[in-house]
């Protein structure tokens, strides 16, 4: 891929990674479990707002680190391509994934509604309005990661592999 396309994606991708990252933080700062759960104290609501919690706050982590490092990218004088493709790489298989195949599956993806305008986020578990808005308001930003990113899926690897890298 050429410097500049990759240079200009690393750019896009570190403001989209950044708008999640100023999404994700103050709702992980605000609401603790016990607030989520509210008077309803059932087994299976607290597993799943355990389980929602932990992945927002993993796919937070992922998502600053892979800021950070889109950041200092971008200010180094000589933009290196290769780093770039690595990082952005990184983004799909840590950030994208971690979004969209959440390690407790509090809520998955229904690919049959994407096409028809509804949110295609569906949750294991009726969430309170605020958890459902986080998780549906992210899902806008990894989905056009994920777009954006999806030469990274595989194309990359396959590339590297041919080249005799790992």
């Amino acid at each position: 891929m050429p410097s500049a396309n990759v240079k200009a994606l690393s750019e896009n991708t570190r403001e989209k990674l950044k708008g999640a990252v100023d999404q994700l933080e103050p709702f992980l700062n605000h609401y603790a479990l016990s607030q989520l759960l509210g008077e309803d104290k059932d087994e299976e609501g607290s597993l799943f707002y355990k389980g929602l919690l932990s992945d927002l706050r993993q796919l937070l982590v992922y998502s600053e680190v892979a800021a950070e490092k889109l950041g200092v990218l971008l200010r180094r004088p000589n933009f290196d391509s290769e780093y770039g493709e690595r990082v952005l790489y990184e983004v799909y298989h840590h950030c994208v994934n971690a979004f969209f195949y959440p390690k407790n599956e509090c809520y998955s993806e229904d690919g049959r509604y994407a096409y028809t305008g509804q949110d295609a986020i569906r949750f294991r578990y009726k969430p309170v309005r605020e958890a459902r808005n986080i998780v549906l308001s992210v899902s806008k930003i990894f989905e056009e990661l994920r777009d954006d990113l999806s030469y990274y899926e595989s194309d990359y690897m396959t590339q590297r592999r041919m080249q005799g890298q790992k």
